[in-house]
């Protein structure tokens, strides 16, 4: 794997769940859906995925920054 793709991979992910976390998207969208009440399991996925995201960029971070 290119050193730059988990720092991409890390980045686009971390936005990604973030504005998830942050703003009502998904609590919009699933009571669209009419599955709202899988609304209270958001935090348990979001956030452990939002630190597994940001750990995936420091790491890509280190490994640019590394080898440079």
């Amino acid at each position: 794997m290119n050193k730059n793709n988990f720092l991409k991979i890390g980045i686009t992910g971390s936005i990604l769940t973030a504005v998830c976390c942050v703003t009502p998207v998904l609590v919009i969208l699933f009571g669209v859906l009419g599955i709202g009440a899988m609304v209270t399991y958001l935090d348990m996925v979001l956030l452990p995925l939002l630190a597994v995201f940001l750990g995936i960029t420091g790491y890509g971070y280190w490994r640019t920054s590394r080898n440079e």
